[in-house]
């Protein structure tokens, strides 16, 4: 699943592409992804000008005058800009189509992605996620205090998009093998000191991915189609019976909240 890194790789990729192009039309090659692409999109935006793109959590919003177009990647999910007489692609989903003959396409073989639509930039899908893990209000204080009295293990925790966006499985993992603190441990019970060092933990990684464009494992590819390149640095994470970097032990697989967990029963207490 394409993760805060994956979808900030994206934006990157997509800003010096997309900003200030105008759009000739929005075409919906199919009605719905996980929920329905709105049908009004080619009427609202046909000759708006792309002012920005951002990205809270993990969705991509690319700014109009009219709204914000809300993409999230789903499981599988990835965009890619083309020239618009270029063939479709199977599972090529949404596309828009600039008046510089490009076009931004959306390819979504899972379809648990999402194309939305808000006139005036708020969604209850927005509203409701936490904190940003990149950003100076996610500081040494901000998980501690939050994690108080919390009886569910801490990795499920800082996956939590109400306490903090984009960590996802892949980041948890590595995250916590860091910092040295087991997976299945009550989030409450974790020292002040531990959280302050997951969380610097937690914002080294993420950068790191990043700046190596992301983690490709099966689907995700970057704008120009090129893999991300963290997968290679990857410490627990999809290296089940293969032998900890740090110890002697062998990486451990378990399954917490109906996702994979890779920890070093040795390394992480």
């Amino acid at each position: 699943m394409p993760e805060l890194p994956e979808v900030e790789t994206t934006k990157n990729g997509l800003l010096p592409l997309l900003k200030n192009q105008v759009v000739s039309q929005a075409i919906r090659h199919r009605d719905n992804l996980r929920w329905e692409i709105p049908p009004h999109l080619n009427t609202t935006l046909a000759e708006q000008t792309i002012l920005d793109i951002d990205r809270r959590g993990k969705y991509l919003l690319i700014r109009f005058d009219v709204g914000t177009l809300i993409i999230h990647l789903g499981m599988s999910g990835s965009i890619r800009v083309v020239d618009t007489d270029a063939s479709l692609k199977k599972h090529d989903h949404f596309e828009l189509q600039l008046t510089n003959h490009q076009s931004m396409r959306l390819n979504d073989p899972r379809r648990f992605g999402a194309v939305l639509f808000s006139y005036d930039g708020s969604h209850p899908l927005l509203d409701s996620l936490g904190v940003e893990p990149l950003a100076t209000s996610f500081d040494d204080d901000y998980l501690y205090t939050k994690s108080r009295n919390k009886q569910q293990n801490i990795k499920a925790f800082i996956m939590d998009s109400k306490v903090v966006v984009g960590v996802g499985n892949i980041y948890a993992c590595e995250s916590l093998f860091v910092s040295g603190i087991d997976p299945q441990r009550k989030a409450g019970s974790v020292s002040k000191k531990r959280y302050k060092a997951l969380t610097q933990n937690i914002k080294h990684i993420l950068a790191q991915s990043i700046k190596a464009g992301g983690t490709t494992l099966q689907d995700f590819s970057q704008v120009d189609g090129s893999p991300g390149y963290f997968a290679q640095t990857l410490r627990v994470y999809g290296r089940e019976t293969e032998q900890c970097n740090t110890c002697s032990g062998k990486i451990s697989r378990i399954i917490q909240n109906q996702r994979s967990t890779f920890y070093c029963k040795q390394c992480q207490t």
